[in-house]
């Protein structure tokens, strides 16, 4: 998979090396020099590329035009927003994910404008809290634009019901999937034949009908 960042502060260094972790294809476009600088201490210098994500031939020279996904995480709204558009309208790139700073902005990240998933940071926050505050080994990574689906963390502990069980002997919802099982610092893509161990930590999408199931199978019962 190719992936294009525009924006290479903290996040968009950490979401690189991340991805280039898990064997993708990352570049990472940014302008700011003193940024450029430092990124050269964080990510192999072979990622990194100088220029401006609205800038249609610096995106061109990133190699938009193969790219699967672009994800704009600068911390200028009105940036992520002109990466976007230009990202989805102009080059028709798949998949388009942009970074909300300011919450009152988060209703001009839609379809419209290009914006397949907007990360609302704040938003993000509210969902942790009160996901923490009723599912205690379960919370919400992220919550997906115009939909009721979610991407959680489940946390396997002794008490799981899930435990030394194979995949495909457990009851998955039909419209829910496991993305991801991080165990110590392994990363496994989950097939009918893994098997859940203690301290296991699951990815997965869910709606939120599906997500109290989860949890059922995966957690305690939910009162």
């Amino acid at each position: 998979m190719k992936v294009i960042i525009i924006g290479g502060g903290q996040v968009g260094a950490y979401i690189a090396n991340l991805l280039l972790a898990n064997n993708c294809k990352v570049t990472v476009l940014e302008n700011r020099a003193e940024v450029l600088a430092k990124l050269k201490n964080d990510l192999p210098e072979s990622v990194i590329m100088a220029g401006s994500g609205t800038d249609p031939k610096h995106l061109e020279a990133a190699g938009i035009g193969e790219a699967d996904v672009v994800v704009a995480v600068t911390g200028v709204d009105e940036t992520n927003l002109v990466v976007s558009t230009l990202a989805k309208m102009e080059f028709g790139v798949p998949r388009v994910i942009a970074r909300v700073n300011n919450p009152k902005n988060a209703w001009l990240f839609n379809t419209g404008m290009g914006v397949d998933v907007g990360v609302n940071q704040a938003d993000l926050l509210a969902h942790l809290v009160v996901t923490e505050m009723d599912l205690t080994n379960m919370m919400t990574i992220l919550k997906l634009n115009d939909s009721n689906y979610s991407i959680v963390q489940i946390g396997i502990d002794s008490s799981s019901p899930a435990i030394s069980k194979a995949v495909k002997d457990l009851a998955i919802p039909q419209n829910a999937l496991l993305i991801t099982i991080t165990r110590g610092k392994e990363t496994i893509v989950p097939n009918g034949d893994t098997v859940i161990r203690v301290g296991d930590n699951i990815v997965a999408l869910t709606n939120e009908e599906n997500r109290k199931k989860l949890y059922d199978l995966f957690g305690h019962a939910v009162r």
